[in-house]
């Protein structure tokens, strides 16, 4: 397998300004169709039409009562599509955002890039690690720019986090804690097999995903219960905690990842796990990432950044709470007191390190800077803030953890080779088929 680290300094060596044929001006207009209609999508195109240099021009919608909505929701003159390849097909479209589930990410993506449009794509990035680089791959080629909605990037908190840690104010950062924790017990319910509603093109809705009976679980909103179409909590939320991780401790990729969980409460008929331990060994450091769904208490009010001399916790906002430096020898137990030879005992008081601190600073609304960097970045062909590889490197770390789980043992990465080492069961599972159609489609591609 190759070797991928090269490919970000490649990528912008090509992207010179006499290299790409057109940027857009400063005062041109971007247009741009939206691929799904769900409730992050309808959200999407309500923010794009706040901004003053775009044009909300087009939808792509596999379930008519969502397009018709949609549509109303762009604006005059927006066109509508059932089949997001024809909407690729307007020369006039120069950007998609794509809001579809997690199984139709790679693929969507990838075309969009062939057909010369840039891309926002909702997390998380895939639904298998293969899918990530094949769409970092696209990006590159045709020099797209591909933008992750791992929007908290741009908090103005996790600036201010990566600067202490970047500083050493709080020592050696050596543990890193993080929960998403939420009571849906006992959960969505069962829904039987049924026709599929008038109005929705279930087989298109499956796409490349294995062929299944519609329920209407395994269908609209509800996808992310079932495997087939979905990683679960931990390649959703998960997404979002280990991205900002990745950001403020500057790492790419663990090299090590147990997990151990399962569908243990809720009484519904989903798949991927309500309850997850997952603990990621980094260099330097290990990050424990809960998932809880059936009990909404939490010990941690944020991600938890544990170091040598004080610990930070990234909420809202930022806390700085100091370790108390002091004899080490006067932690040790005391009980009567030690015989000859024992250890021997200082006045030394301790004291802290530093001096506690908050900051409460507004992140801003970081969906819509998101979007905004992307917007600059189709005008400058610099990359974005949350570009396409940043997303893939955190997509593969969840996916390797629901790998460990399924398969009940610790998995080691390769991050240069991008492979699970010793272990091809494991290994094996970095990719999943697709269902023809798409599988061919996929192949005409060559990536």
């Amino acid at each position: 397998m190759r070797n991928i680290t090269g490919s970000r300094r490649t990528f912008l060596a090509a992207m010179s300004a006499s290299s790409y044929q057109r940027v857009l001006g400063a005062n041109e207009r971007i247009r741009i169709g939206f691929v799904g209609y769900g409730l992050i999508g309808k959200q999407h195109v309500g923010d794009f039409r706040k901004m003053p240099d775009v044009d909300c021009t087009a939808l792509c919608e596999v379930c008519r009562p969502r397009l018709d909505e949609g549509l109303a929701h762009c604006g005059p003159g927006a066109k509508g599509y059932a089949d997001f390849r024809k909407m690729y097909e307007d020369k006039n479209l120069d950007a998609v955002v794509i809001s579809t589930p997690d199984h139709w990410h790679a693929l969507q993506t990838i075309l969009a890039c062939s057909a010369d449009k840039d891309v926002y794509v909702e997390k998380p990035l895939t639904l298998f690690v293969r899918e990530g680089r094949w769409m970092v791959t696209a990006a590159r080629r045709y020099r797209r720019m591909v933008v992750v909605g791992t929007q908290r990037r741009h908090g103005a908190a996790v600036r201010a986090a990566r600067e202490y840690v970047a500083g050493g104010t709080l020592g050696r950062i050596h543990t890193v804690r993080a929960a998403s924790c939420r009571n849906v017990y006992p959960g969505f319910g069962k829904t039987a097999v049924a026709e599929p509603p008038p109005g929705l093109d279930y087989d298109l809705w499956l796409g490349p995903a294995p062929e299944k009976p519609y329920t209407a679980h395994r269908s609209l909103y509800h996808f992310r219960w079932f495997w087939d179409y979905s990683g679960g909590q931990m390649t959703n939320l998960g997404a979002h905690a280990l991205d900002l991780i990745h950001a403020i401790m500057s790492v790419n990729a663990p090299t090590q990842v147990f997990s151990n969980g399962g569908r243990v409460c809720l009484e519904d008929d989903g798949e991927t796990p309500d309850l997850q331990d997952a603990l990621f060994t980094y260099p330097g450091f290990t990050c424990l990432y809960t998932i809880r769904e059936a009990n909404a208490r939490s010990d941690l009010r944020g991600i938890t950044f544990y170091g040598t001399k004080g610990s930070l916790v990234l909420g809202r906002g930022v806390e700085v709470i100091p370790e108390m430096r002091g004899d080490p020898l006067n932690q040790i137990p005391r009980f009567l007191g030690h015989p000859p030879g024992g250890v021997t005992y200082s006045d030394t008081k301790p004291e802290p390190y530093m001096q506690p601190a908050k900051s409460a600073e507004p992140s801003g609304d970081t969906l819509m800077l998101n979007k905004r960097d992307w917007l600059n970045s189709i005008r400058s062909r610099k990359l974005p803030v949350c570009d396409v590889e940043e997303g893939h490197r955190v997509a593969t770390a969840t996916h390797l953890a629901n790998i460990s789980m399924r398969l009940g043992r610790s998995l080691r990465w390769d991050p240069q080779n991008e492979d699970i080492l010793g272990d091809r069961k494991a290994s094996a599972l970095l990719e999943r088929p697709y269902r023809g159609p798409w599988d061919e489609v996929l192949r005409s591609l060559k990536l």
